[in-house]
């Protein structure tokens, strides 16, 4: 791609003897301009170079990504610590290196590798030439791979994983991130994502060898020549689409259900496989947001492609809906492992529901039709719930009453995929797991969120309710959920902070209270009663002071139980610049005085982002919803 013969040659050389001042800097620059053969992305640097521009050159060239909740995640361009060509070379390299240490076997079990539609391809960083790279690195060394000839849903690539008994599978996206984002999603063997030692000893391979091994990992036409690339497209949607139907149980109700439904895929992978989806569950096709339906990496019609920032971003949906006189909206992120929902009431309009909303009522179906099919309750000792800790604590009061277990984990659906297939090793069975930001997975066939599977379990439970006339609407529902299991309501947002040390400023201030090692004592005045720190491996509530879940050192998150109930934590993003706030008031089960949980809970949600975070001191973005 590059050219290094003639003017090319010669503006090259005068690029790499012009000195920034910094040594170091320097150096970056010559390896850069040495190992880059992407016009786009050369061009980029050299731009720099001729412009003195020496902060934006030491920005790019002199730290590299790291393995984090989502594997790499950054904006697309020129840059060690950015997503293009080399550094996805780079991954690579690494990862093949991991991988034939660790499995013997690795030359027979190949790698999955999927994308989404992500990065123009004018620009040398479009997702698929992305995927094609990393393929065409594995099969320099003669490893198998299995990459799809065109876009997929994320869950899609641990789902072939596990079905095609892989080593591990690469996703390229940035999910709901910017359009100027992209990223490298590894999953391990066993469907779920990445988790500690694999990442950091991945990372440790990637630094060894951060030269190109040969031109060839430049030539996307070895995909289409090599003998072993395979194509699992159609016998993995197959399979994925044959198998969703074990999470349907009322298809007889489905074929005729008499509710329409709206489907946005947001510019992103999902529309196709959501429509084949309904057809597995036996529903008719959901109506599409025709400005959304088709795959556009610019996401012309959304300020951000996130479903998760609720009605700003359902404007079309909602339009649409009211139109077609749709009582349902689902909408799935681009990738198409998040789902959002909204439904119509004839007494309050339009209903976002929050993930931990959603969650109620999905982990409520979920185990009313395994119950329904098991009618031993011997049986339950077998089920198991999951949830990230920062999210509702409603399926721990549906355990505490319906007699299956729930478990906690750290934020990030790794931590739940391989929590997963832990359980499954003893027999034990998942049939439901969720995390707040949106993420669900109803069953266990993926190791992983997967919003088709999702929506089309919604659209039966919306179904099945309707035509049973079970308090629909489901939010009816969801307040007799909430009555039989006590009332959870819950606060979930955050601000954004562009500048690390600041963020680093916050936590050890919160670290340091009131005094050197001293958390706060209180928080709008009401006492906490304990704190757990898993940054830090503490948690007051142990006798011997450790916390209970992993100590995760890459990510700040704290959590304050207060005298009257709520439970409040502050962590920060692993994929975007945010801190990010939860606050849940857990009530008894019976009747309960809403408003008033909701006015302690706003209460206290005030004060712990004024007492703790300060956003006016330290120039913090709010959220506001």
């Amino acid at each position: 791609m590059g050219d290094d013969n003639g003017v090319n040659g010669d503006l090259n050389d005068n690029l790499k003897r012009q000195s920034t001042g910094d040594p170091q800097l320097d150096k970056a620059v010559q390896q850069w301009l040495t190992w880059d053969k992407n016009p786009w992305t050369r061009a980029q640097i050299e731009s720099l170079v001729v412009a003195c521009r020496v902060d934006d050159l030491r920005s790019r060239l002199c730290s590299r990504m790291s393995f984090g909740t989502a594997g790499l995640r950054a904006p697309m361009g020129a840059g060690f610590n950015r997503i293009n060509d080399l550094t996805v070379i780079q991954s690579t390299q690494g990862l093949f290196s991991y991988l034939s240490r660790y499995f013997p076997d690795f030359s027979g079990r190949g790698v999955v590798v999927g994308f989404d539609t992500r990065g123009q391809e004018e620009s040398g960083c479009s997702s698929q030439r992305l995927a094609k790279l990393t393929a065409a690195v594995l099969l320099s060394r003669d490893i198998p791979v299995h990459l799809f000839s065109t876009f997929i849903p994320t869950p899609y690539v641990p789902y072939a994983v596990k079905k095609m008994g892989a080593a591990a599978g690469v996703m390229i996206t940035a999910s709901h991130n910017p359009k100027e984002d992209n990223g490298y999603k590894v999953y391990w063997c066993n469907g779920a994502q990445i988790s500690s030692p694999h990442d950091k000893e991945i990372l440790r391979c990637i630094e060894e060898q951060l030269e190109p091994w040969s031109t060839s990992c430049w030539e996307e036409e070895l995909v289409e020549s090599s003998s072993l690339r395979t194509d699992p497209l159609v016998q993995i949607n197959s399979c994925y689409m044959e198998e969703l139907t074990s999470l349907c149980f009322h298809r007889d109700l489905n074929s005729s259900c008499p509710l329409k439904f709206v489907h946005s895929s947001f510019h992103g992978v999902g529309h196709v496989f959501v429509q084949q989806a309904f057809q597995s569950f036996g529903f008719a096709p959901p109506i599409p947001v025709p400005e959304q339906k088709d795959p556009d990496p610019n996401f012309p019609s959304v300020h951000c492609p996130n479903p998760e920032e609720g009605e700003s971003v359902l404007e079309l949906s909602l339009l649409l809906a009211e139109r077609e006189n749709a009582r349902i909206i689902l909408a799935t992120d681009p990738d198409a492992d998040r789902l959002a929902v909204a439904e119509k009431s004839d007494r309050c309009g339009w209903k976002v529901f929050t993930g931990n909303e959603l969650a109620a009522l999905l982990g409520w179906w979920m185990f009313f039709n395994w119950k329904e099919n098991h009618p031993d309750p011997a049986e339950t000792q077998g089920v198991y719930m999951l949830a990230t800790t920062v999210s509702s604590k409603i399926l721990q009061a549906f355990a505490r009453i319906e007699g299956f277990h729930f478990e906690e984990t750290l934020p990030g659906f790794k931590w739940i995929g391989n929590r997963i297939h832990e359980l499954s090793k003893t027999g034990n069975t998942v049939i439901f797991a969720f995390e707040e930001s949106i993420g669900f997975l109803c069953g266990s066939m993926v190791p992983d969120k997967d919003g088709v599977s999702s929506a089309a379990v919604v659209a039966e439970m919306a179904a099945c309710l309707h035509n049973k006339n079970l308090s629909w609407p489901s939010m009816l529902h969801t307040q007799r959920i909430c009555f039989w299991y006590g009332y959870h309501v819950s606060k979930t947002s955050y601000v954004i902070c562009n500048n690390p040390p600041t963020i680093q400023k916050i936590f050890s201030r919160i670290r340091n209270f009131e005094g050197e090692g001293s958390y706060p004592k209180t928080c709008g005045g009401v006492r906490i009663v304990h704190v757990r720190d898993v940054t830090m491996g503490y948690d007051s509530s142990q006798p011997d002071l450790r916390s209970v879940l992993p100590v995760s050192r890459s990510s700040q998150m704290i959590t304050f139980t207060l005298e009257n109930g709520v439970v409040a934590t502050l962590r920060t993003s692993g994929t975007e610049p945010k801190i990010k706030y939860y606050t849940e008031f857990c009530a008894a089960p019976g009747k309960s005085e809403v408003s008033s949980l909701e006015e302690e809970l706003r209460k206290v949600t005030a004060a712990l982002l004024e007492e703790f975070l300060e956003p006016e001191k330290n120039n913090l973005i709010r959220r506001f919803v």
